[in-house]
């Protein structure tokens, strides 16, 4: 197991979860954590990074200086660091998530190849084009979509999307830019001899995620519903229908454990990471879920109409990871959103600041 690891976005939910986590697992490893704090809520995470033995350092990738980190030299670089919204330069400039996304992304490739270091790159589910995911074929199963198991395009049956979907067509900003640095990983590892893994992850959830609706939308679903704040249903009919799996910080902890020691196997290697669809939660299903946990139940509004980047179902097929290694995820729907609840009662108070 790399013995100093430097997590970038460390003080966002994945990082700052994933940086307390090997500190646990591992007492004698070095792990530091590099943050802009851009993001609302991140500086909740700093107390519980300094009571767990994280080094922190406040900067920013898109500067490569704040990545020279002095002395400090990783064996292991887990690139976290991200503008995580779906909707970011929908209506205002892309220059953020493409300096941070794609720039940044490559500031760190940069800092690895000059420390000979191996980097683990948190990509995205959306790195797939929304048209040809929308176009799968379909059917509506009482609360919730279902994919139909036969589809006519490579990467896609009723099990979910493997990391064969095609990637050719409009995906976002943001899932632009992570496609983008993924090839640029590519790249530096031909040139450079760089090993390198890439996870392209689904939704991941769980405690201390700062959840809005265009990014941690369980969290967001969970906190309204605990708070009594609106929600609507968006798109495809305003009903609720559209499933996305979940996957909790814990369950890609282990996985990027799985990989870090074991990085002459998984080295090149693309994984799509998810609950698949034993652990796939509808809108509604989750409101019903949400409603049961906090005893408050929302009279939800309906909008008909579909919002830039929403996507019907998305679902991981796990079976690729699965032929690959030991890793399964462990923790179901309910489980996610009971920890979730734990964690907004326990913090109330600056749940609330920071998510409203």
């Amino acid at each position: 197991m790399p013995r100093n690891i430097l997590i970038t976005g460390g003080a966002g939910f994945v990082g700052s979860n994933l940086a307390i986590s090997f500190r646990s697992r591992f007492p004698d490893s070095d792990v530091l954590a590099l943050d802009n704090l851009k993001r609302r809520g991140s500086e909740l995470n700093l107390p519980r990074l300094k009571k767990n033995g994280v080094r922190f350092v406040h900067g920013d990738v898109r500067n490569p200086e704040d990545i020279e980190l002095g002395g400090f030299r990783p064996d292991l670089l887990i690139e976290c660091s991200a503008e995580p919204s779906v909707l970011a330069g929908i209506n205002s400039s892309a220059r953020y998530s493409v300096n941070t996304n794609l720039m940044g992304t490559i500031n760190c490739m940069e800092a690895a190849r000059r420390w000979a270091s191996d980097i683990l790159f948190l990509s995205t589910s959306r790195v797939y084009p929304i048209e040809k995911l929308n176009s799968l074929k379909y059917e509506e199963n009482g609360t919730r979509f279902e994919l139909a198991q036969r589809q006519e395009i490579r990467g896609a049956s009723g099990d979910g999307i493997t990391h064969e979907f095609p990637l050719d067509g409009c995906r976002s900003l943001y899932g632009a830019t992570k496609l983008s640095s993924e090839l640029f990983l590519d790249e530096y590892s031909r040139l450079y001899g760089l090993r390198y893994a890439i996870i392209r992850a689904g939704v991941v959830a769980g405690p201390w995620q700062m959840g809005k609706v265009d990014q941690g939308v369980f969290v967001h679903w969970m906190a309204s519903h605990y708070f009594r704040k609106d929600l609507s249903y968006f798109g495809y009919g305003g009903r609720g229908l559209q499933v996305r799996d979940l996957l909790h910080i814990d369950d890609l902890y282990r996985l990027i454990e799985e990989m870090a020691g074991k990085m002459d196997l998984y080295n090149g290697k693309v994984f799509n990471a998810g609950g698949g669809r034993g652990v796939s939660l509808s809108l509604r299903e989750a409101t019903g879920l949400c409603a049961g946990i906090t005893g408050n139940r929302l009279e939800i509004k309906g909008v008909k109409e579909e919002r830039p980047a929403d996507v019907r179902i998305y679902i991981t097929d796990l079976r690729p990871i699965k032929d690959f290694s030991a890793w399964a995820p462990q923790k179901n729907a309910e489980t996610i959103l009971k920890d979730i609840f734990r964690w907004i009662n326990e913090n109330e108070d600056d749940v609330k600041t920071a998510l409203f």
